[in-house]
């Protein structure tokens, strides 16, 4: 791995989401560490703005940022891409695509991963969204799929390439259904005239009964007026079966939706690495135990963030909610207790501020849930926008990102409407 001997303690960091590189950004001034960032890409991915890549209103370098610039600062802070395949508790290393690697301390951010819960059919041939490339697979299967609408002679299979079907009413997929039923609404007609706006059907299947099932009832019920007056379909308490590629099967008997286009977003489950002892693992949702100091028992120096950790409470049995605020305030939080650590201090316990949930559904349209009180309609969707700018990680990509939803929003257009690669499925991803 070419990383330089050190007489410093050597704390390596595998993941660069959100979690990871904030840990690494608040140790960039610590000289008190040799500090190792390991990640399968270069880049970190803004993955709440996934969504817009994947339905044409973003460029990827909008939401990505390289996870070198983020430590550009620390010469003691080395970046190396590659995968992490294998940990060694007991010798202190870890194995990966480019070698073995030495620890004092570890920190496992390996973020979380698509839950299929089991069904290799779907698993085969839906496309999902959790990284850039996936973003894409989408972008392009749904222009794609608009491009052979506009030359098929036959009605039934036009119909499947015009019907989109999205399974799971949580964020994502409420966001997916609203920014694609803005494209039909706003976009299609004029890039094609041979497809009539009416001929496009969106369907948003949930297994709950309602969308947003996280959140306060009150939003659900926000969303799913948003998502009636954008003229998405909610197919309430239905599980998705099957789907062989362009048949979509319930649990309803009577409910079997051909498509082209059909997206799974329907839930997440932990991305652990193999290595550390069984007892770690609570295999139901694939997440390390961390105690309140973030170590995962029964190791005092090895340490799990963000999705990848479950801290359970008596408030939270299920630990925290898989999503950016505790992975960035877990890793600040880290950060100190590491200085403590190495102090000979007593670490101090994390503890969470909710800063509330938010969802959008499209133009002036989002709800938000914060300090027990709901937000809806445009207010929302100001706070939604003002919030996803201000985490955006370096002023360009805020720049560019204001410019385009700036851009969207007086024109009713999606600027990047491109296939710069072809989807096929069992694309590497």
């Amino acid at each position: 791995m070419n990383i330089p001997n050190t007489t410093q303690p050597r704390l390596v960091i595998i993941g660069g989401g959100f979690a990871g590189m904030n840990l690494a950004k608040a140790l960039v001034e610590n000289k008190n560490f040799q500090v190792v960032l390991i990640d399968k890409h270069n880049y970190h991915t803004f993955q709440p703005l996934l969504y817009q890549v994947s339905t044409a209103g973003l460029e990827p370098d909008s939401i990505a940022y390289p996870l070198r610039k983020t430590i550009k600062n620390g010469k003691h802070i080395f970046f190396r891409l590659a995968e992490v395949q294998h940990i060694s508790a007991e010798r202190q290393v870890i194995s990966t695509t480019i070698g073995d690697l030495s620890f004092d301390y570890l920190v496992i951010a390996t973020g979380s991963k698509t839950n299929f819960f089991g069904n290799k059919a779907i698993e085969a041939n839906a496309v999902w969204m959790k990284t850039v490339p996936q973003a894409l697979n989408i972008r392009s299967l749904i222009l794609q799929n608009l491009e052979q609408a506009t030359i098929t002679s036959q009605p039934k299979e036009r119909a499947a390439l015009l019907r989109f079907v999205i399974a799971g009413g949580g964020p994502t997929g409420v966001e997916l259904a609203g920014a694609i039923a803005e494209l039909r609404n706003n976009v299609v007609e004029r890039d094609y005239p041979d497809i009539k706006a009416s001929e496009i059907s969106i369907y948003l299947i949930e297994g709950a009964s309602r969308v947003l099932a996280a959140m306060s009832e009150k939003s659900s019920k926000a969303a799913s007026k948003f998502l009636k007056e954008l003229g998405v379909e909610i197919l309430l308490n239905t599980r998705v079966e099957d789907y062989n590629g362009s048949l979509v099967t319930t649990n309803q008997a009577d409910l079997a939706l051909e498509t082209k286009t059909f997206i799974w977003s329907a839930g997440v489950t932990g991305a652990p690495v193999e290595g550390l002892q069984a007892s770690a693992l609570i295999k139901q949702a694939n997440r390390y135990k961390v105690n309140v100091y973030n170590q995962i028992e029964p190791y005092k120096n090895i340490f799990a963030l963000g999705d990848i950790a479950c801290m359970q409470t008596e408030a939270l049995p299920k630990g925290h909610p898989m999503l950016a605020q505790p992975a960035i305030q877990q890793a600040k939080h880290l950060a100190k207790n590491l200085e403590r650590l190495l102090a000979n201090k007593s670490l101090l316990p994390f503890a969470y501020n909710d800063k509330g949930t938010m969802a959008t559904v499209g133009r002036n349209k989002a709800v938000v849930d914060r300090n027990k009180k709901t937000y809806t309609g445009f207010f929302a969707w100001f706070i939604w926008m003002l919030v996803h700018l201000w985490f955006l990680v370096g002023f360009r990509n805020r720049v560019i990102t204001f410019f385009n939803w700036s851009y969207n929003y007086i024109n009713y257009d999606k600027a990047a409407r491109l296939i710069i690669r072809p989807f096929k499925r069992n694309l590497d991803s």
